[in-house]
């Protein structure tokens, strides 16, 4: 097969954060784990294009790098395209998969990536595109891309083999039922995972839940007018030229902001870094989304003991459950260690 690889700058070999900004580099060889990428698929299969973009780039103008890419294929004859692995990286993540969505949307070849089952391009793409649980350990490298070859190969095989259940291949389930014949009826594999669970037996179950268990509430604030107040948004609120690069989608990072000597919020200071709303309300007064005004006047008047020197943003949007508890964690550890009493939490 006639493969293109697509990696981000730091895989590529291009360097780390300080060159994330860099647009598509197209290589005519094999590049670092293109290299091993090649050996797993073995045969005549040839890496003939590695394609480095860095991840800053990739996450704000993912629409045009697409068309760039299927250019790339296109023109290339390619036969297959795989991305990644990207591990956790969130970035690289949702650039991979939705590169190669668009990828097969648009030209029909297979294609397949990798990455960790807590990366926010898992539930971005898994219904569209095989995504290889990867782990977090980029020590798993060869592993990875001998599970992303082996779907690789039965996709791109005459007529396509089929691609079986995703703890047998490799693959993040997809969400899809499949029929099949199997021995037991669904009240018999009921009862026996009942009986499992009652004796403490392992079972697995054939129903995936996302679990929302809240954690335990902490006791309430006896006096406002002594407890420390910080605000917390995921409405994408940054300083204007957004300096700690915050996604507007599937953000992986967020950013502490100062408003130790602010009243209020001018529009003129900040940007929206959100694309799941009608920005203009706030940018306009961003006070509407942290209300660093009538905070103030509350602390002023003895209502509240103090606001907290900075305010915290990120952006909620499509943001995965698993990524966004990381989020809050991170958080949360930053504000106790400030000794915060409490916290606002606005959204859109």
């Amino acid at each position: 097969m006639k493969v293109v690889h697509y990696m981000n700058q730091f895989f590529g070999g291009l360097g780390g954060e300080e060159v994330a900004g860099t647009d598509l580099q197209v290589k005519d060889e094999p590049i670092g784990p293109g290299r091993l990428l090649e050996q797993v698929l073995g045969g005549d299969s040839k890496v003939i294009k590695t394609l480095i973009c860095g991840d800053n780039y990739a996450a704000e103008n993912l629409t045009e790098l697409s068309q760039e890419v299927i250019k790339v294929i296109r023109e290339a004859g390619a036969e297959l395209f795989v991305a990644g692995p990207s591990f956790e990286a969130g970035r690289y993540g949702v650039a991979a998969a939705g590169l190669c969505a668009a990828v097969q949307a648009e030209l029909g070849i297979p294609v397949v990536t990798g990455m960790a089952v807590e990366n926010p391009g898992v539930d971005l793409y898994r219904s569209e595109v095989y995504i290889v649980d990867s782990g977090q350990n980029v020590g798993a490298m060869r592993e990875v891309l001998t599970k992303m070859s082996a779907i690789a190969q039965k996709l791109a095989a005459d007529g396509g083999e089929s691609i079986g259940n995703p703890t047998d291949e490799g693959y993040i389930p997809q969400g899809v039922l499949r029929d099949e014949f199997v021995e037991k009826t669904a009240a018999e594999r009921l009862v026996d995972m009942v009986l499992a669970k009652t004796k403490g037996d392992p079972y697995t179950s054939e129903l995936t839940v996302t679990s929302f268990t809240p954690p335990p509430a902490p006791a309430a604030i006896v006096d406002m007018s002594k407890a420390r107040i910080a605000i917390v948004t995921d409405g994408g609120l940054v300083p204007k030229g957004n300096p700690d690069d915050i996604s507007p989608i599937a953000s992986t990072n967020w950013g502490s902001y100062d408003i130790s000597r602010l009243d209020d919020l001018e529009g003129e200071d900040y940007q929206v870094q959100h694309r799941g709303f009608d920005t203009r309300f706030v940018e306009q007064d961003p006070d509407r989304l942290v209300p660093v005004d009538v905070l103030r006047e509350m602390e002023k008047s003895g209502q509240v003991g103090k606001i907290h020197d900075v305010f915290l943003s990120t952006s909620g949007l499509a943001n995965p459950i698993a990524n966004s508890r990381r989020l809050g964690r991170e958080m949360a550890e930053e504000l106790k260690n400030d000794g915060v009493d409490a916290v606002i939490l606005t959204s859109t």
